[in-house]
């Protein structure tokens, strides 16, 4: 069973992300040839988020999406710094069969910078500490 992490926007939008290889490609299985939007670290290493919302995302949505994928990023983790993501839809993503496990292939992105301080706001807001993330898994 795949246990994902999941968190719903002050707008309603509910967003969903990976927490690793096999759950991160359960998740693209699951959203592959739709029009949700989809984040992910320019850089190896991250969670997939999808923003599952029957309306189109606003920025703001997206932002925050974004810093949710990148405060669990292997990036963020060794950097703390501005990171960027890119976003695409789940028309966009494809995946070969001898593509390993958590690697998916993007035909068309868009990318967009995370900047530090709402990575940390992120964190703050949604669990109360920097290190503390549990109340956002549930």
């Amino acid at each position: 069973m795949v246990n994902f992490r999941k968190f719903t926007t002050a707008s309603g939008a509910k967003i969903i992300l990976g927490r690793d290889e096999n759950s991160n490609d359960k998740l693209m299985k699951e959203f592959k040839g739709k029009d949700n939007t989809i984040l992910h670290t320019v850089a190896p290493g991250s969670p997939f988020c999808v923003i599952d919302s029957p309306i189109e995302p606003s920025k703001k949505d997206i932002s925050l999406s974004g810093a949710a994928c990148v405060s669990y990023s292997q990036a963020w983790r060794d950097n703390r710094k501005d990171l960027k993501v890119d976003v695409f839809t789940g028309r966009d993503v494809s995946k070969k069969f001898w593509m390993k496990k958590g690697t998916w292939k993007v035909n068309k992105s868009k990318t967009i910078n995370i900047k530090k301080k709402d990575i940390i706001k992120f964190q703050n807001e949604t669990t109360g500490t920097n290190t503390n993330r549990k109340k956002r898994d549930k």
